[in-house]
């Protein structure tokens, strides 16, 4: 049996957040098990490491995701989501393993 990954997804946009968990419901071995409009409502499951994949904007009103990248020890891999581009360099110094710019295609996702 393959593993599973559990995936959470901080989001300040619904219709961002919308497109993802429909996106992690078309792939076998993605399931959701957090949906937040930011990072400090996502914290207690940040916490306790209740999760496999993070997806994160950067640009939200209560905490910049690359700030909260930099101050916040995190537990498993982090997908940036992003309408910027220009972050990029700096995400992955920050040990990102993607960086995907919105609008999100299906199969760049997939990737």
């Amino acid at each position: 049996m393959e593993k599973r990954y559990r995936c959470v997804i901080i989001d300040d946009e619904q219709p961002a957040r919308d497109l993802l968990s429909h996106y992690i419901s078309k792939v076998d071995l993605l399931d959701e098990v957090g949906n937040f409009q930011g990072v400090l409502s996502a914290r207690e499951t940040i916490e306790r490491g209740e999760y496999d994949l993070m997806f994160l904007d950067i640009q939200m009103d209560e905490l910049n995701g690359m700030d909260f990248l930099k101050i916040h020890p995190i537990h498993a891999p982090v997908i940036l989501t992003t309408a910027y581009k220009e972050y990029a360099v700096q995400a992955f110094e920050l040990q990102v393993v993607d960086y995907l710019l919105k609008p999100i295609s299906f199969d760049r996702f997939y990737q």
